[in-house]
C-alpha cells in the first residue's frame, strides 16, 4: 500500500475517517457494478460489527447502499466486542442464498465505544473467499502500532484493500488529518475521476504527477501533509512512542485503581488508553438502578469542571469511559480524577 515506482499501492490524506470509508466504499461499489451492472445496486450488501463507528452507516447511505442490506453484526462481551469471523461468514452465506452480492467489510482496530480490536487477518481470509473489499478503520488504535508491542493488532493488514488512520486522534496532530492507504488506487480513480477541460494540463495529462482530486470527494485540497510532517520531524519516532506508552501506562494505573475499590468494576478489558468501568452501589437493585447511579455520577463529575468523562452502552451495560490522551496529562491528573470520582460515589451513597 506504499507509493513506489515498483508497487501498485498509494496513500492520500483525507479530512476524516468518514471520507476514507466513503471513497473506498464507492470504489468497491463501482468495481462490483462494473461486473454485475448498475441494476444490481440494490443487491449490494455491506458488513460491519455492531461496534463500528456510525461513520460506516452514513457512508453507506451516501453511496446509495440499500439500508436493508447494511449488516450490523453482533459482538459479545465474551469476545471482547470484536467481530467474529464465523459470524461474518454466516452473514455472507445467508446473503448469497438470498440473491445478494457481498460487497464491503469495515473492520476496526480500536472501536470508539470500548477500543475493541477486530481480528483483521481472520476476517480478511473470510472476505477473500467472496471477493469482498476489506477496509480497516484504525483511526485511534492504529497510532499505538508505532510501538512494536502493539503492532500485532494489525496482523493481517497485508491482506486488506484499504486502511485509514487518524493522527488527530492520538498522534499529536490536529483536525483534520486522516491517512488513507489503498492497495489499488486505480479503483479510487475510476470511481472518482473528473477531467473537465479547465483542469487539464501537461503534467496531469502525462501521468507524471498523482492527481489527488481523483482520490477524494472534493476537488481542492489543503497542504495537510505539512502538519503531519512537522509533528514527525519535531517529535521523532522515539518521542511519539513515549507519548503513546505514557498514556497507556497511566490508563493501566487508573484501571488498577478502579479494581482496587469493590464499589467499581472494569466492564471491558483495557487494550490501549481507554478504561471502561462502572459504579455498582451496594444498595442498587438491578441494572436500572445501576445505570441511573452511573448517569448521576457522570453528570456530577463533569459538572465540577475538574475532569470530564463520557459514556457508552455495550453488551447492554451503561458504562463510563475514562480516556487518557491529552498532550500534557500526567499521573497527578489521573490520581486527581480518580479521587474526584470516588468523591462523587461517596456522595451518591449518602444520598
Amino acid at each position: 500500500m506504499v507509493t513506489s515506482l515498483s508497487g501498485t499501492g498509494g496513500g492520500v490524506i483525507q479530512n476524516t475517517t468518514s471520507e476514507a470509508v466513503l471513497v473506498t466504499l464507492v470504489a468497491a461499489r463501482d468495481r462490483a457494478l462494473g461486473v454485475h451492472g448498475i441494476d444490481f445496486l440494490s443487491k449490494l450488501a455491506v458488513y460491519a460489527s455492531d461496534q463500528t463507528h456510525s461513520t460506516f452507516s452514513k457512508a453507506c447511505r451516501i453511496a446509495g447502499i440499500n439500508p436493508a442490506n447494511i449488516r450490523s453484526l453482533p459482538t459479545s462481551v465474551e469476545g471482547g466486542f470484536a467481530l467474529s469471523p464465523a459470524v461474518l461468514r454466516s452473514a455472507v452465506e445467508e446473503d448469497l442464498a438470498a440473491g445478494l452480492i457481498p460487497l464491503y467489510l469495515c473492520t476496526t482496530v480500536g472501536t470508539t465505544s470500548t477500543t475493541a480490536v477486530d481480528p483483521i487477518g481472520a476476517l480478511a481470509d473470510v472476505a477473500r473467499d467472496y471477493g469482498v473489499w476489506v477496509h480497516v478503520d484504525c483511526a485511534y488504535g492504529g497510532s499505538a502500532c508505532i510501538c512494536p508491542e502493539f503492532r500485532h493488532h494489525l496482523n493481517g493488514v497485508d491482506l486488506v484493500d484499504s486502511v485509514s488512520l487518524s493522527p488527530h486522534k492520538w498522534l499529536l496532530s490536529y483536525l483534520d488529518c486522516c491517512c488513507l492507504w489503498v492497495k489499488q488506487p486505480g479503483s479510487l480513480v475510476r470511481a472518482l475521476s473528473t477531467n473537465p477541460e479547465y483542469l487539464k494540463n501537461k503534467p496531469s495529462e502525462s501521468s507524471s504527477v498523482v492527481d489527488f482530486k481523483d482520490w477524494q470527494v472534493g476537488t481542492g485540497r489543503r497542504f495537510k501533509s505539512l502538519r503531519l510532517w512537522l509533528v514527525m520531524r519535531s517529535y521523532g519516532l522515539a518521542n511519539l512512542q513515549s507519548h503513546i506508552r505514557s498514556d497507556v501506562r497511566m490508563a493501566r494505573m487508573f484501571e488498577r485503581l478502579v479494581r482496587s475499590d469493590p464499589r467499581f468494576e472494569v466492564t471491558v478489558p483495557r487494550l490501549f488508553s481507554l478504561v471502561c468501568f462502572r459504579f455498582v452501589p451496594k444498595r442498587a437493585r438491578g441494572p436500572g438502578q445501576i445505570e441511573r447511579a452511573n448517569r448521576r455520577l457522570l453528570d456530577w463529575v463533569n459538572g465540577t469542571g475538574r475532569a470530564f468523562m463520557t459514556h457508552t452502552v455495550a453488551g447492554g451495560k451503561f458504562m463510563l469511559r475514562f480516556a487518557v490522551g491529552a498532550t500534557l496529562t500526567e499521573e497527578r491528573h489521573v490520581l486527581a480524577a480518580w479521587k474526584l470520582i470516588k468523591e462523587g460515589a461517596d456522595g451518591l451513597e449518602r444520598s
